[in-house]
């Protein structure tokens, strides 16, 4: 693993379990669309560090948000060997994809898509960008986890309070308010960091691990 990696997972650990993770444990996690933008063409740097693009001097435009979180069982038991995926788009509103917006406009320093494989404690973490909103809606980030031998899971993390959320037509069409809450996380400032903010963001799947 390597260093970069070790401390998004520092950052990550260092922020005490929040209330929303006992909800979480009792509620699986809502599946939602993967979405039109899926990357069709992945890019050659894909690690947990969207922010910064290797080969390239420039980071990317945008708040720095520490995402971390932990995949469990319908248990609560964390799930090894889970390959987490996140994409979103850059501080223009632009996706990887090649039809996801103005190719003129995309941020050549965000690498859009990044991906992580969990180890027996089930944390994972990315350097990103706070997601902005984009016409149709409110910022989201694109988050699927595969289990081997096992469908592709994908849903959707939220910015608790924003506006747009009450509109937003994918998020709205969790009619339960409890699960919805499930999905819209706080993203934090991290107190002495200028534009840097954590969120956690915890992925509950209704799966049974083997004996």
């Amino acid at each position: 693993m390597s260093s970069r990696r070790h401390l998004l997972l520092a950052a990550g650990g260092a922020l005490l379990a929040s209330p929303s993770l006992v909800l979480a444990e009792r509620l699986l996690t809502p599946r939602q669309t993967l979405g039109p933008f899926y990357p069709d063409q992945l890019p050659l740097d894909s690690d947990n560090d969207l922010v910064q693009v290797e080969g390239r001097a420039e980071e990317a435009r945008g708040i720095r948000v520490q995402l971390h979180g932990s995949i469990l069982d319908a248990g609560g038991r964390p799930l090894a060997g889970a390959l987490v995926e996140i994409w979103q788009v850059d501080a223009n509103g632009i996706y990887l994809h090649s039809r996801g917006g103005d190719r003129q406009r995309l941020d050549p320093g965000f690498q859009g898509y990044g991906r992580f494989v969990t180890a027996a404690d089930g944390r994972y973490g990315f350097r990103t960008i706070r997601p902005v909103s984009y016409p149709g809606r409110t910022p989201h980030i694109h988050l699927a986890v595969t289990l081997p031998g096992m469908p592709r899971f994908a849903t959707q993390c939220y910015i608790r309070g924003e506006p747009g959320n009450q509109r937003d037509g994918l998020l709205n069409a969790i009619r339960d308010p409890r699960l919805r809450e499930l999905l819209i996380v706080p993203f934090v400032p991290v107190s002495g960091q200028v534009n840097q903010q954590i969120a956690r963001f915890d992925v509950v799947l209704g799966v049974t691990p083997a004996s």
